[in-house]
Order: C-alpha cells, then structure tokens, then sequence
C-alpha cells in the first residue's frame, strides 16, 4: 500500500463533557501539527504529582477531515497516542488502543464515505498512570496507507538474513498479500534486494494465491554473495523490494549475523561486542513527548558522539523514527515492553489491561521492529514486581516465548531488580530506614542508600532463589543495579550471561571494569544517557545545614537531572568522565564544583553526580576556594593556574580516575595534563569567560526541523556560565518556533514562549520549517548585540 503522511490538519482541544458542549461553555479547537504533546503545553501545578513533572493530567481530543479516493483500501496508522485511544470516524466508533506506546491501525473503509468529506476524531486520555512524564495526545506520526483491494497491507514485508558465511548471505524475505475480494486471486510476487550503494544484487519472482477476505505469506530465499555487514561501527542499509500486480512496499534492512554465549559474551558479525549502554526516556527534552524525527536523529547522534553504542528504550516500546535513526547512524537498542505486567506501580497504570492486551502489544512491537538490524534484544519488562514468585515465572515465560515465535533471529532479556523481587523485605528495611517502600519514590529512596546494601541484598540467597525462573527463562539476564551478581553467577550459574540493564552513573568505573573483565558480562546501561522530563531531581545535587534531611525536588523542577546530556543536548562532567572510563578519551577532563553555601554540606544520591560544570568562570568569587576535578585515565595529573604548577596528584583506576585540587579563584586558564609514566602527555584547559558578552547562535539544519544552539561567550568562545539571562528569539519567513528552552532542571518558564532564561550561558531553540523560503533566527538579549542566523530554503 502507498504509505502517505498524515501529519497536517488536525485540530485539538481539551476533551469536554457532551452536556457542557451543549451550554456553549467549550475550549475552541486549535490547529495543530502532529506529532503533538498536549502535556507539555499545559500549566503546571506546584502541588502536583511529582513524577510527572508537577504535569496536570487530562482528557484531549484530536480532529481533522479529509477526502478519501474511491476504489481503493484505507487504513490508518497512528505510531503512538498516548493513551487510551478512541478513534472515530464519521462519527462511528471505529477502534481503539489502551497502551499509550503501540503503534495500531484502524482498517477505515467500512467508516468512510468515499469522494467527499469525512472526520475522524482521537480521543486520549493520562494521569496517574507513570512514574515518569508520559506527555499525552498524538504525540508519534500518524500514516496513510492506500491500496488496491489486492495489497501489501502495512508491516506486510519483512526480511532477515538467517545465514551468513563469509562467501554470502541467505536472505530471506517475507511478504504478506492481502485479498479485500470475494474471489480467490493468484499474484506473482516479485522481490528484490539492493545493496548499501542502491544496486540490485538479486531478485526472484513466486506466484501466491490469496483466499477471498484472506490473506497469504510468500517466502523466498535469496542469495547476496560477499555482504557488506552491518553493526555499529558500519551501518549498511540494504533495500527490499515486494511488487504485486498495482501494489508495491520497501523496507531497509541490514545484514548482520548475532551470537551470545558467556564464554565469549556478544558477537556482531562474529566479533566480541561490549555494549557502552544509555537508558533513554521517550521525551525528547523541551519538545516533550512529541516524537520529532530529526529530534530523535540528534539524540542518537549526540549520544553516539558522547561514546555509547547502544540504547536501551527505558521503558516501553521505542518509536519507528528513533529506530530508523539508529539503523542509520549505528546503534544497538533494547526495546523494552512494558514497566508492568499484572501487579500495579500506578493507580490507573498499563496492569489494568495486561491480562487483555499483553499479546497484541508485543504482535506490534516485534513487527516494528522486524526489519531494524539495530535491534538485538527485546525486554519484557521493566522492574516488575511478578519476577520474585511463581506467577511472575508463568508470565514471563508466556512472554519471551511469545516474543521467539514472532521473531527467533533475537534475544530476549528482562530489566529485573533483586531488591523488588523480595519486596516484603524490602518493606521491611524500608521501614527501618523511615522511607515508604509502597510507592515508586519511596522504592527509589531505598535504591539510593548505601550501595553495598543493596548489593548485598541483590546477592543474597533469597533473591538467588526467588529470581532462578524469571532468570532462567531468558537468553540475557539483564540486572538493575545488581553488579554485586556479576561474578557470583558466573559460579552460581555458568551458563547465564548477564548485562546491566540499569546502573548507577555514579558507579560506571566499577560496573564497566567488571562488563571489561569478564566475558559472560556483556555491557553496561547508565541511568540515563539523555536526561529526560519527570521524576524530577532524581540526580538532584543538595545542600543541607547539619542534620537537615534531604528533601523531594519542589516546583518548579522539571527534570530528573541524572543525564549525561542535559536537556538540550549538552554533555555534562559525568558524560566525559564515562568517555574516560569506556577508554575512548585520552585527553584529561576539568570540571569545577559550584561553590557550596557557609556551613551547608553537600549531599548527593547515586544518580547524582558532584554538581559541577565545565567552566572556571565564576563571576564575584574571586579568592575564594573551588574544588576542581581532573579525570584522567593516567596514573598522575598536574594542575597548573595561569602558567604556575598548582599541583599533582594520583589518577587512573586505582584512584577512580579522579583527583580533585582545591584552588582559589582567579580568572584565567586552568590546564590538566596528563602524566603518563612520568611523562607530561594529553592537556585539557578551561579558560575564564572575560569582556563583553556576545550572543553565538550554531543551527543544525535538520531539512524539516532547526536545532539552534545559542550561548553567551566572549570574544573568543569561551561561555560566560554565571551571567544567564533571557533570551528572545524572533523567527522570519515560512517558520515557526516550536521550543525554546535550556538545560535547567528546575525552570520557571514554559518552552513554549519566545523568551526563556540560559542556563549556564547555554539554550536552544526549535524551529519547524512550513515553507521553501528562507528562514531568519533573530536572538537577543540584555547587554548583547543581536545575533541573526539566516538559512536558505530548500529546493
């Protein structure tokens, strides 16, 4: 079927009762274009739930009319409407999905009225049903999909390579043909495949016939001699082709061979591959949920750039487009299920439908991702409670089997926390600890205590026991924050091979030394790569006056602050610390702690790195003493200030690979270098931001999207960290701003308006092209000349 976007001309509104619509007393519908976030957009309430962001939830409606053709098969895609949709056409009742991440179509033509006008209306609702920020609306791309009675429905042509050696590859490719007739049809199927540069390397034609109101699957078996191979490091695309008699469909794929055994862990093409992992939340940061295409290409980009290889979609289904960019880009993914099953974490959360709804959401979810070679592993869940007792062993096992007969060329993993699986001692030592072990905060203000408590929890012969089927039902156990089981298991059970679905940032040196040195360990998945909206201040930084007890984050929070990346995309201290440890950086890294209150201390969770930034300007403190961290992988760092030796000290592993010098400030240049057998090797300098300040605006153009980075620097680029103020934005020609935010944690501002404070002297600006012309970006701000960035239209 011909596959149309189906993004423009809706309309939306806040849902209302029927019987006020009567009185008049009615939100007017807004024009919008999908994908949107109709969270992101309301007020927030600083007495609201914390989890979602201080986000109110609600009931949202979407509209739009359209003219079908005649004579042809109609069906609707949605790729995510967060959640409980409802979708009406003509006013019928014509479908719906309780899972706010599965992708769902709704067969139309029984619904519509061809050669004149009709509507269709969605219908979505959230609230209190994540432990994180949802969004709401349709907030993924929404498809056309047109064909002839006799089609190739959507997700009707998959292909895999079942065999590989190095003189060629079997590849096998699937088509499904679908028959609307009342009459049996016999159609030749024609498939092709084309290689990494467009050229066709084979093809093969087969005659199938459908039954009336039917549908038939053809198989064929090609043959490509010598492959160009795809992993992470080259991610080749081949091209499939599927043509009927007036239909036709393509698809990407990537030939790659997979193997994983705890004796020489993950190969790729028979290579041993660590997995350097980062847990993502589907938000894209100041757009919210909405699920831009070039936002989820610039996520995986600035990801893979920061030294990860691998995503783990934390935790529910990732979207086509994000899937897309990682065949593209080269990263290997996790797509994760569910964060529940049968037993609740919220009160209106995806358990009040599992036993329902569990086997068609995973149908989706595997035909999603059928044909993405970046995809390795499916998860089936996240933390659930079930993987301690016998019943969590029948779902789970009812699961990853349902999971291999939709797809065996894939491994099957589940994110299970040994601490929740002996959730009654849990209680236990949560009431002990004065903490409440019953909702989702107070798991993760247990989680936060000392690490070897937990660790010794994890490795204890209960959670042995309790977790031996859950385990034992999978290809790859995956393991939160249970590094404390890595080398007991590989006795315990030698033939388990484990990874780290979900650890601690703040632990990586010791999580990635043991991913390094033993084989059955196959990689390491930070909580997270890319911080993300909700749960907010999870890796919040505080400052407490003796005996204060640390407190939950307040409004205006936003953000849990545990990312590698901020919200906008920039790398903090932690992501170049990790780039260090993973052994990918060998320059030294210089980060300096914002100076802490008199008689305050600091107090920090494991998510929490140490509150510091990459910058020695720090305006009004002038003497007064900083601390700076080096990290290094050398043996020894020297500090030097303005030229003069401050001093040296002891780095690398053994030391954690920090050392850390307490310095008076004094504006000028910091410089670490790196001593490497008693050598002076790799530098790295941060310089003070001086003069008068300037507005520097870069602009990704991304075709459809412009990301514009904007900063406050001096004449020669150095940021100016501790003079944020607002910025404007002001955009000519067929454009509209779409965001405009900062990586700030906790802003008082909307990013929806045009005006929105730096944070660190950084923010960025999103702007959605609705023309060919030229584009204008104007920013500027107090005390600054404006900066204007002009880009030409495309063709």
């Amino acid at each position: 079927m011909q596959r149309l976007p189906f993004n423009d001309g809706w309309q939306f509104r806040q849902k209302v009762n029927p019987f006020d619509e009567l009185s008049g007393a009615v939100p007017p519908y807004v024009d919008v274009y999908v994908p949107h976030d109709a969270m992101i957009e309301r007020e927030r309430d600083p007495q609201g739930d914390r989890a979602a962001a201080y986000f109110p939830g609600g009931t949202y409606e979407y509209r739009k009319t359209f003219t079908p053709p005649e004579g042809e098969r109609i069906v609707l895609e949605f790729e995510g409407v967060y959640r409980d949709a409802a979708v009406f056409i003509n006013g019928a009742f014509a479908g719906h999905r309780p899972y706010g991440y599965s992708l769902f179509t709704i067969d139309a033509d029984e619904f519509l009225r061809p050669g004149e006008e009709n509507v269709i209306r969605v219908e979505c609702r959230n609230g209190q049903d994540s432990r994180w920020y949802t969004g709401a609306g349709i907030y993924r791309d929404v498809w056309l999909h047109v064909g002839p009675p006799i089609h190739i429905p959507p997700h009707g042509l998959r292909a895999s390579a079942p065999d590989i050696d190095e003189a060629g590859a079997v590849v096998e490719v699937a088509v499904q043909v679908a028959n609307a007739t009342n009459r049996r049809a016999t159609v030749d199927v024609a498939v092709s495949v084309a290689d990494p540069s467009g050229a066709e390397v084979v093809s093969g034609t087969v005659p199938v016939t459908v039954p009336p109101h039917g549908s038939s699957l053809s198989r064929q078996r090609l043959y490509v001699r010598t492959p160009e191979l795809w992993s992470a490091e080259n991610p080749a695309l081949y091209t499939a082709v599927a043509r009927i008699e007036g239909d036709s469909t393509t698809t990407t794929f990537g030939i790659r061979k997979l193997q994983v055994d705890p004796v020489n862990g993950l190969r790729v093409n028979g290579e041993t591959v660590k997995l350097r992992g980062a847990c993502i939340h589907h938000d894209n940061g100041i757009l919210g949920a909405a699920t831009i295409p070039e936002a989820e290409e610039r996520r995986v980009r600035l990801l893979k750039q920061a030294g990860f290889n691998a995503i783990r979609s934390a935790h529910n289904p990732i979207s086509v487009a994000l899937l897309e960019a990682c065949d593209r880009l080269g990263m290997y993914v996790i797509d994760e299920t569910f964060d529940m099953w049968a037993a609740p974490k919220m009160d209106h959360d995806y358990s009040l439908v599992f036993p329902e709804w569990w086997e068609r959401d995973v149908e989706v979810l595997v035909a999603k991702d059928y044909n993405h070679p970046s995809v390795l592993m499916y998860s089936i869940g996240n933390e659930v409670t079930e993987t301690g007792s016998p019943a969590g062993g029948l779902i789970g096992r009812a699961l990853a089997e349902k999971v291999r007969a939709l797809d065996p060329t894939r491994f099957v993993t589940n994110a299970i926390n040994g601490l929740l699986a002996v959730m009654d001692d849990a209680k236990a030592i949560a009431a002990q600890r004065g903490t409440d072990a019953d909702d989702a905060t107070g798991i993760n203000t247990l989680m936060a205590g000392p690490l070897d408590i937990m660790n010794e929890i994890s490795a204890s012969p209960l959670v042995t026991e309790k977790t031996a089927e859950s385990f034992g039902l999978l290809d790859i156990a995956g393991m939160n924050y249970v590094d404390s089981r890595y080398v007991l298991d590989k006795e315990l059970f030698p033939n388990r091979v484990i990874v780290g679905t979900e650890t601690f940032p703040t632990n990586i040196d010791r999580t990635w030394a043991l991913v390094a040195e033993h084989a059955h360990v196959i990689g390491d998945f930070t909580w997270t790569g890319f911080d993300y909206l909700g749960e907010v201040g999870l890796g919040r930084a505080q400052y407490l006056a003796e005996g204060e007890e640390p407190s939950h984050a307040p409004y205006p929070w936003i953000a849990g602050w545990c990312g590698d990346l901020d919200l906008i995309g920039e790398r903090r201290p932690a992501s170049y610390y990790r780039e260090i440890v993973f052994g990918l950086r060998r320059e030294p890294y210089l980060a300096v702690r914002r100076p802490i209150k008199d008689g305050k201390v600091l107090s920090a969770g494991p998510w929490a790195w140490s509150d510091s930034i990459g910058s020695w300007t720090w305006p009004g403190q002038e003497g007064r003493t900083l601390a700076v961290e080096v990290y290094s992988d050398a043996d020894e760092v020297e500090l030097s200030q303005n030229g003069k030796v401050v001093g040296s000290a002891a780095a690398g592993r053994a030391n954690r690979y920090t050392a850390v010098f307490d310095v008076p400030f004094e504006p000028g240049t910091l410089t670490a270098t790196a001593i490497r057998e008693g050598v002076r090797a790799e530098t790295f300098s941060l310089t003070t931001a001086t003069g008068q300040p300037r507005l520097a605006v870069t602009v990704e153009d991304m075709a459809l999207h412009l990301f514009a980075r904007i900063a406050i620097v001096d004449p020669s680029g150095a940021v100016f960290t501790g003079a944020d103020r607002d910025v404007q934005v002001e955009i000519a020609g067929p454009a509209e701003l779409v965001a405009l935010g900062s990586g700030n944690p906790a802003p008082h501002q909307t990013y929806k308006s045009a005006r929105h404070e730096t944070f660190d002297g950084r923010a960025l600006a999103i702007v959605r092209r609705t023309g060919l012309e030229t584009v204008a970006i104007r920013v500027t701000a107090e005390g600054c000349e404006p900066a204007e960035v002009r880009l030409d239209g495309g063709a």
